[in-house]
């Protein structure tokens, strides 16, 4: 075999393990709110999300597109795989760490700030400042303001609409309305999370010569992505399940329906409507937020919600410091 051929392989494996702890560190994204409000069984629940992630896979074209050709520009050869695949492991890297602390991090962040710690070592390479900040840092402080400030809105609807009716009903309703959100959600998770990993795969593939379009996805490259995101969705990233589900707020049925109801819709408008890669953990879990908080303030435990802030706000220097020093480490091996 080529040696691009060689790095092309490497690359594509990276990423489809990313892809995997993707799915089991973001399973809580989908599922915890369901889980918590006894609405599904955690199997069942994970069941549905892997298949949710699996179908959405299937229409994150646009956001494919925007991580494979819109946010650094790779150095020309094998050396560029290189900066990819030293990219990709920083994300693995942060995943695992804020899974075994059991923060709720994103993972598109830590992928984002992956590919751009090791751009800026690379000769040849350049991080796209303007798209970062248009598609990524601005994204990321306005989805959490909107999922909280929308999970706020519709929860105070809800306690309208239903003031006369009675809690036991209510939850029972809710609980069905549940299964509903809650693929809803999935599916949504599936057209960003997955269409991510897609983009970096059609990065591998036209930076080793093996197609011509920076755009174009094979089918090939859908099934596999959406496959090894729903697997690592199964596998169920508990820690972080706890974390969402119990930890921030106590959450009724109504709270979980209203969560998912909004952060799906967050998820489904920038991924079809604006094609823009947005964080599913930083959405669902402001969503939760803020239908906590229409209970009172003192009903989210914030001091849970700012170590999740916190966990936010340096997933993106971290990933990047963690590629920067991975990027030194194989360099010799992509020459």
């Amino acid at each position: 075999m080529s040696p691009e051929l060689i790095a092309v392989l490497a690359v594509i494996a990276v990423a489809l393990a990313f892809d995997y702890t993707n799915g089991f560190h973001d399973a809580a994204n989908a599922i915890a709110t369901s889980v918590s409000t006894r609405a599904l069984t955690p199997r069942i629940a994970l069941g549905l999300a892997a298949v949710g992630n699996f179908v959405g896979a299937h229409f994150g074209a646009g956001v494919a597109k925007t991580v494979g050709d819109g946010l650094v520009t790779l150095p020309t050869g094998v050396n560029s795989l290189g900066v990819v695949f030293a990219g990709v492991l920083g994300a693995i890297a942060w995943n695992l760490i804020t899974w075994y602390f059991g923060l709720p991090s994103s993972s598109s962040h830590a992928l984002f700030g992956g590919l751009v710690g090791a751009t800026l070592l690379s000769t040849g390479g350049i991080v796209q400042w303007g798209n970062i900040g248009e598609k990524v840092l601005l994204p990321m402080v306005l989805s959490p303001i909107v999922g909280l400030t929308l999970g706020y809105l519709l929860m105070l609807a809800i306690l309208w609409l239903f003031r006369k009716g009675q809690p036991g009903k209510l939850n029972r309703g809710f609980r069905w309305a549940q299964t509903a959100s809650a693929a809803a959600m999935s599916v949504g998770h599936g057209m960003q999370d997955a269409a991510k990993t897609m983009g970096i795969v059609v990065l591998a593939l036209y930076t080793g010569g093996f197609q011509e379009s920076k755009t174009h996805i094979p089918g090939w490259v859908f099934w596999t992505s959406a496959t090894m995101l729903a697997l690592g969705t199964y596998a169920g990233g508990w820690r972080i399940i706890r974390t969402l589900g119990r930890k921030i707020i106590d959450l009724g049925p109504p709270e979980g329906f209203a969560a998912e109801t909004v952060a799906s819709a967050v998820l489904y408008f920038n991924a079809l409507v604006l094609k823009a890669p947005i964080s599913t953990t930083h959405t669902i879990t402001s969503a939760i937020m803020g239908v906590g908080a229409t209970k009172r303030l003192s009903a989210v435990r914030w001091n849970v919600a700012g170590n999740i802030v916190l966990a936010w706000i340096i997933t993106f220097p971290a990933a990047a410091l963690i590629a920067c020093v991975t990027y030194l480490l194989v360099r010799p091996l992509f020459g």
